[in-house]
């Protein structure tokens, strides 16, 4: 006789009572949660084969779906060998991919566990968040931030092999949880900024709100700007001047998706990276754009909740300005001798110039993204060429005002004017 479960031997008594009589076949079944059909068929079984025939005929057999054993010995091997910081699911995911196993996440996780290359985490109790629920139309909402790390591993190094870290920009749409946008670059600063989101706007378009934290490219965090409205970063300026609206959160909670985002591609960007054999952030950011965001975003986008793409086209105006908008803002005064000094560097106004111009006024100074330099003055490019040196003092009184014609005034044989003939041009 085969030694019974303390389940078998309750289920082996009721029957017995049933075939007995002493039971009617409806209480068994009461007893046993069966069905009176099942306690029939249960009495039959033991009338014909005796008491071992309530013990399920597989018992102690290998399962018809069992996977055999050298495609197991083979997977652990391959992740022992290939994936072995590699998630259940995301070596699951490669073990179809490129070695053409298919097998559950399920199974891998067991597998993993079973040879100690996976330990399971015990669930932590948190602080209670609700979710924010999703915009509903693509384009309403962009999430961006930018993530220092060590992106390439040690395969992109300094000088003394120690490996260099990466900033990786990127941008998620809250409605759809796409990556729009992401790139590698060398900080967060607002020159890698600018570049991002001018390429960004160009491709797609400008969205309604773009949802940021209070990094200071973003966000003056100082007390008078809570007094002063009109104190921005040079990202407020220039999102104000496409009439973007940005928001800026006050807990990385806040904004959870971009975070998410992040911690996911901490984990699997880092090992395609690794599989790719990429070696440096020019051949990361190909990598990114023609590979992994076309592959990421049709695993986990979802649909919006409602159809329809916000991204607002630019005008004509906003097309031709669009360097301006994306550049660097600094204010000047103008000298006596209508020069400016700028980062150490002395620029000289021309005589004619497209509006009338005084010392003293202040003038913006906007350096491109291309690293030029355009001196402003009421929205008028003003003419200037690049002193090599400081500008000697002048022994002669300089002229009170240029214009947009020829001075009556003769400059001195040492005045830049004709000094430096060759600088006809703007630099």
């Amino acid at each position: 006789m085969p030694a019974f479960t303390t389940k078998e031997q309750e289920k082996l008594s009721v029957i017995e009572q049933a075939i007995a009589g002493t039971i009617t076949n409806e209480l068994a079944a009461t007893q046993l949660q069966l069905s009176v059909r099942q306690v029939k068929r249960l009495k039959k079984k033991v009338r014909d084969g005796g008491k071992k025939a309530i013990v399920h005929q597989l018992k102690g057999k290998d399962s018809n779906h069992q996977i055999d054993e050298a495609i197991k010995e083979k997977v652990v091997t391959i992740i022992k060998n290939e994936y072995t910081d590699f998630k259940p699911t995301f070596a699951t995911e490669k073990l179809e991919e490129i070695h053409d196993i298919t097998i559950s996440y399920g199974t891998t996780r067991l597998w993993m566990i079973e040879k100690g290359l996976w330990k399971p985490r015990k669930q932590k109790k948190g602080d209670y968040r609700s979710w924010r629920q999703r915009k509903e139309y693509f384009g309403e909402l962009q999430q961006f931030d930018g993530s220092y790390h060590k992106w390439l591993e040690g395969r992109y190094c300094d000088n003394k092999g120690i490996p260099l870290e990466l900033c990786l920009l990127a941008s998620i749409d809250d409605a759809t949880g796409k990556i729009t946008k992401a790139c590698f670059a060398a900080n967060e600063g607002v020159i890698a900024v600018f570049t991002f989101w001018k390429e960004y706007i160009t491709e797609t378009g400008k969205p309604v709100h773009i949802y940021l934290d209070k990094f200071s490219t973003y966000k003056i965090n100082h007390k008078s700007a809570v007094d002063n409205h009109e104190l921005m970063t040079q990202f407020e300026r220039a999102m104000k001047a496409l009439e973007v609206d940005t928001i800026t959160a006050h807990s990385p909670q806040a904004k959870g998706r971009i975070e998410r985002l992040f911690k996911t591609l901490q984990d699997r960007l880092i090992k395609e990276l690794r599989l790719a054999k990429i070696t440096t952030p020019e051949e990361a950011n190909i990598f990114l754009q023609k590979i992994f965001i076309p592959k990421y975003n049709k695993k986990f986008a979802v649909i919006p909740a409602k159809e329809g793409n916000t991204h607002k086209v630019l005008t004509t105006g906003e097309k031709k300005n669009l360097n301006h908008i994306f550049s660097l803002h600094e204010i000047r005064k103008i000298n006596n001798d209508f020069t400016v000094q700028f980062k150490n560097r002395w620029y000289q106004l021309k005589e004619i110039q497209p509006a009338t111009v005084r010392a003293k006024m202040a003038v913006l100074i906007a350096t491109w993204l291309d690293s030029s330099v355009h001196i402003l003055l009421n929205k008028h490019e003003l003419s200037y060429f690049l002193l090599p040196e400081k500008p000697k003092k002048q022994a002669s009184k300089q002229p009170p005002i240029l214009t947009t014609h020829r001075l009556n005034w003769k400059p001195s044989q040492n005045h830049p004017w004709r000094k430096y003939p060759q600088n006809s041009s703007q630099s």
